[in-house]
């Protein structure tokens, strides 16, 4: 019997059940997959949480890598065997699943599945963050919260290869030498520095070009007050809270600011464009712009632990959960 982690209510990490849960045939269209790696991603606590809410009971869980194990009708974009990855729809914290097939993107042969689920949806979001959303050329600065992250590493050392000057937080000392290494110029410690002064400092009283922020509350709007005039706030997450803008004002007094809040979805919305994003993530990991980092691997029916270590931030890079 298939074993899957379900969510029969909202709440922290231990409403997180492993459990048996059937898997069924794949209909017209979808594929039935094998997964060999999950991904763990900061969104699978806002589903787990409620924050963006899914209908009870549900399989969280919105990335992951497996082998193909049978097609539904009408289904010509793989076939059986395959190796392939995808970024939603839900329901990735299982063995096995029935999913669209149109989700379903090819692993190259030279990178393997450690590496593919570790890389493809935190590679795509920070694809469209720093070609799409800000297109990063030589000699901008920007200021990327969270650098030690799964999403940080990759955009951090990406950026830096386009030219970029990157700025990095981290949430300790300990995760420093691991931002320096992933591209970052400098690196600001946000429990004992203050990173507006020190943006501040870098830039010669600047400010950069461009903020991504995926910690949301806690530094919203102190990222503001690190702009140059003109700049581009970049809210891709809230991993402290949801971002509450008091007033549409303060891009104005701040220095005429733009303001965005962008989705996977929205830059990724069809097959083709997804294929696309997937070559430059993988051509990109293949020449070394980015790689794969794995601080963490938990077992499936350890999902609430791995929940736990992210939520206290006392993860670096990616986490992968073994099936």
């Amino acid at each position: 019997m298939n074993k899957a982690i379900v969510v029969r209510e909202f709440g922290g990490p231990e409403v997180l059940e492993y459990v048996e849960h059937p898997v069924g045939e794949p209909g017209r269209d979808e594929i039935r997959v094998r997964h060999t790696r999950i991904a763990l991603n900061f969104i699978d606590v806002y589903h787990r949480t409620g924050l963006y809410p899914n209908k009870l009971p549900f399989v969280p869980g919105v990335a992951a890598v497996g082998v193909v194990e049978e097609l539904g009708e009408g289904v010509t974009s793989t076939k059986v065997g395959a190796r392939i990855t995808y970024f939603q729809p839900i329901g990735s914290y299982s063995q096995s699943r029935v999913m669209p097939a149109r989700t379903a993107i090819p692993v190259p042969d030279d990178i393997d599945d450690d590496a593919a689920a570790a890389v493809y949806s935190k590679g795509m979001t920070a694809r469209y963050l720093i070609k799409d959303t800000w297109a990063v050329k030589p000699g901008d600065n920007l200021l990327f919260h969270a650098a030690a992250g799964g999403v940080g590493q990759l955009a951090c050392s990406w950026a830096k290869s386009l030219g970029a000057t990157v700025i990095g937080t981290v949430g300790s000392d300990e995760k420093k030498e691991n931002a320096r290494n992933n591209g970052c110029d400098h690196v600001i410690n946000l429990s004992d520095e203050d990173f507006v002064a020190r943006v501040k400092e870098i830039t010669s009283g600047r400010g950069v070009d461009v903020v991504y922020d995926s910690i949301g509350k806690d530094t919203f709007e102190r990222s503001l007050a690190c702009l140059r005039p003109r700049g581009l706030m970049v809210s891709f997450g809230n991993a402290s809270g949801p971002v509450a803008v008091p007033s549409l004002g303060v891009l104005a007094t701040s220095g005429s600011l733009f303001l965005t809040r962008p989705t996977l979805a929205h830059y990724f919305p069809d097959r083709k464009s997804e294929l696309a994003g997937a070559k430059d993530v993988f051509d990109a990991l293949a020449t070394g712009k980015i790689k794969a980092h794995i601080g963490q691997t938990f077992a499936l029916k350890e999902a609430s632990k791995a929940h736990q270590a992210l939520e206290n931030r006392e993860t670096i890079g990616a986490t992968n959960l073994v099936p």
